[in-house]
């Protein structure tokens, strides 16, 4: 059997298993990548050469500048003030929320700017009395259609540009995308606008939280208004002292814990190392402070310092106490220390404690201050059950400090490097991911969390294919069958041929594994009919994020399906529409601009 027959098996196959979603995309990938060097179609080294390629590590590099630009704060914050200008109005809402997404995508990547506006837009739909499903398919549909405004927008861009300037010696500009990307952003809105009546919104979505008002519920409900003082008994401090004997007049001294985080009996004689836990006017207990050898360690905490409650150093968060906690039965009281963490109110049956001296029982609800990380210690903690994730309550509410000014400035050489052209753009995507980590906006160990290592394996493995179905001439098989099935063999006629093909794989296949295995087709009818493969090429793109059909053809599509509820068959309408769209871009505009 001919190597280009055996090529072309073996991609049957491969899509088969991919629609099938009976196998992980990856171990699809890895086993195909095998299966080209155990056929003899190509050797082992070149099989596996693809997980090294380059626009792999500039993918991976990506992901880590998106984790990033979300750490930071810089992609909640950027969507809050647009959305927030937006108004209450449905149009303005919806461009507002489809603009910022497509921005976003082109900055980042379309799954990671969608998974950043859902929330958001959850919350402008919420406050603005609107159904989410109505906002946010067109949410879904506008990542796609920002991915084509720069060439970091997507895995697909990055691996088409490097294929252009293979086989014709120039590659995109960063921003050369854009020529064909603002219009199907533009056409994407005006869909949504005008056939924004065959979405379906009448579904059971499952929302995630807001956390727009989170600090301000947590203020009313545990009533943060008064504060404390923690003052530190010293070695110097006066020998003898109790809690009830240094209560006066304007202060009250109300608990006293040890080193071993354990409330004193107010009769009890204090130690060095004690910490105190007060309320009263400042003056006051200053001048009690200075009069008994104590210092003051921690001021009081109110409604009034927001800014000092949650920013990027230090956060909030909301416990309760679940069945068989140790803690049940122990001697809790506002202002005293926990692991780290200060706890600011304890809450029974809707009612805050204020500064009496509980006992812990089931059910009850602390709000704790602290560090980041030790924040985060409570996500591992058996003894208390954390009510939100204090990753969401951090990138949505913390104001953005220090780390987003280096981030920005990081993103924004990445992108120069990137329209230069005076580097790889591996090699700027390295760059920035390193300036991430020496900077500490991202830690090592996030940094290889945020790599979506399946869609790293899935491109490494299906370029053997890429390259199977070149060097096989398999590609050349089907360019002649498409120019053949578009009896004149005009360009219009081609590119409508392949807009289709292309498509329609991108419905049930990622759009990286579509443009994988349509690349080596697409350059073969180049050269076959003496196109300029750049032309073809840019097509090629645009078809390849046509994946507005279905749920299954992009994360961000399923993500939207899950915030909204939307069914399997809920897409094909709305999304028809939006098809016609891309394909009047992909056909007929791509060639007079290219």
């Amino acid at each position: 059997m001919a190597d280009s027959v055996t090529t072309l098996i073996v991609l049957a196959v491969s899509v088969a298993l991919f629609i099938s979603n009976r196998l992980p995309v990856g171990v699809v990938a890895i086993l195909t990548a095998l299966a080209l060097p155990a056929l003899g179609i190509i050797d082992l080294p070149t099989a596996l050469a693809g997980f090294g390629d380059p626009a792999v590590i500039f993918i991976a590099t990506l992901f880590v500048v998106s984790e990033g630009l979300e750490k930071s704060g810089i992609t909640a914050w950027a969507g809050r003030q647009i959305t927030g200008r937006a108004g209450g109005g449905h149009v303005r809402l919806l461009v507002a929320v489809m603009v910022v997404t497509a921005m976003l995508s082109a900055l980042i990547s379309p799954n990671g700017a969608a998974a950043a506006m859902i929330p958001i837009t959850l919350a402008a739909a919420r406050s603005s009395h609107q159904r989410p499903a109505a906002l946010l398919m067109p949410v879904a549909f506008a990542a796609s259609a920002g991915a084509l405004l720069t060439l970091s927008g997507s895995a697909v861009n990055v691996m088409v540009s490097e294929t252009a300037r293979e086989v014709s010696g120039a590659g995109f500009g960063f921003f050369e995308f854009a020529r064909a990307g603002i219009i199907l952003v533009a056409g994407t809105v005006l869909v949504a606008i005008v056939c924004g009546r065959l979405i379906p919104t009448s579904r059971d979505a499952s929302i995630s939280k807001d956390f727009g008002a989170h600090l301000d519920t947590l203020l009313d409900e545990y009533e943060i208004e008064q504060g404390f003082f923690h003052l530190l008994v010293k070695e110097s401090t006066q020998r003898g002292l109790t809690v009830e004997g240094l209560r006066t007049a304007s202060v009250r001294v109300y608990a006293a814990q040890s080193r071993a985080e354990e409330i004193r009996g107010t009769d009890e004689v204090l130690q060095p190392g004690d910490i105190l836990l007060a309320t009263g006017p400042g003056d006051e207990v200053r001048r009690l402070a200075e009069s008994m050898g104590l210092s003051i360690e921690m001021a009081p905490l109110t409604r009034q310092d927001k800014s000092q409650l949650i920013h990027e150093h230090v956060g909030l968060a909301e416990v309760i106490v679940p069945p068989r906690s140790p803690l049940i039965g122990q001697l809790f009281v506002t202002g005293m220390q926990r692991g780290g963490t200060t706890v600011l109110s304890v809450r029974r049956r809707e009612k805050a404690s204020g500064t009496t001296p509980v006992r812990l029982r089931v059910g009850d609800a602390l709000l704790l201050h602290g560090s980041w990380p030790a924040i985060f210690r409570l996500e591992d903690d058996e003894e208390v059950l954390l009510i939100d994730s204090p990753e969401e309550v951090r990138r949505q509410i913390a104001p953005m400090g220090r780390n987003a000014r280096w981030t920005a400035a990081i993103t924004a050489g990445m992108v120069i490097l990137l329209a230069s052209g005076y580097v790889a753009p591996a090699v700027a995507g390295l760059l920035a991911a390193c300036a991430l980590v020496l900077t500490g906006v991202v830690s090592v160990p996030e940094a290889y969390r945020a790599i979506s290592w399946q869609t790293v394996v899935l491109i490494g493995g299906l370029i053997s294919l890429s390259v199977a179905i070149r060097v096989s001439g398999a590609a050349d098989i089907v360019a002649h069958l498409v120019v053949r099935f578009a009896r004149s063999g005009g360009l219009i006629e081609i590119l409508a041929v392949l807009f289709v093909v292309t498509a329609a794989l991108g419905q049930v296949i990622s759009n990286t594994a579509t443009a994988l295995v349509m690349l080596p087709i697409v350059t073969a009818i180049s050269q076959t009919t003496g196109t300029d493969p750049r032309l073809m090429l840019m097509s090629l793109a645009v078809a390849s994020g046509a994946s507005v059909l279905t749920p299954i053809a992009t994360p961000a599509n399923m993500m939207v399906g899950a915030a909204a509820g939307y069914h399997f068959g809920d897409y094909w309408k709305f999304g028809a529409v939006t098809m016609v769209v891309w394909a009047a871009v992909g056909i007929l505009v791509v060639p007079m601009v290219w």
